[in-house]
């Protein structure tokens, strides 16, 4: 009996590779240049759109309505950031490190935005009267930007 050098008698559980094929690979099909999308700024392409694959012009089997278990959750809206700038005492700048260094040793690192955020928050939830105090309670400062020393 003759072997093959490729082909194996005995049942090792592995398969024995393959003699390479005689046929070349086709080359990938190349996508057509995408047309640029007008509008302001950049130049943006549009994504080739691809021809569905044969086998999904079959039919399909028809989807039922989610049950409470696979419930989608909506997606969250997503909220329009605002830069900004404005001038402060030293004092109150250098409260804001106090303030951080306190939250770093509580665990929980943050930024200069969050305390703001923060600060606005319990500003909002008290009464008229507290919250007039509170800012009477403020020196004035000119605004716009300091004069250079």
């Amino acid at each position: 009996m003759v072997t093959s050098p490729l082909k194996s008698t005995k049942s090792s559980g592995v398969a024995a590779p393959k003699p390479p094929s005689t046929r070349k690979a086709a080359p990938p099909a190349q996508p057509a240049p995408a047309a640029p999308v007008k509008g302001a700024g950049r130049a943006r392409m549009k994504a080739p759109v691809a021809a569905p694959p044969a086998a999904a012009t079959k039919a399909v089997a028809p989807v039922s309505a989610p049950t409470s278990k696979t419930a989608v959750a909506p997606k969250p809206v997503k909220v329009r950031l605002v830069r900004d700038s404005f001038t402060m005492p030293e004092d109150d700048h250098a409260l804001i490190g106090t303030l951080k260094k306190r939250l770093l040793v509580l665990q929980r690192p943050t930024k200069k935005s969050e305390l703001l955020r923060a600060g606005l928050k319990v500003l909002a939830t008290l009464t008229d009267v507290e919250l007039k105090a509170g800012v009477e309670g403020l020196a004035s400062i000119k605004t716009g930007r300091p004069k250079k020393h």
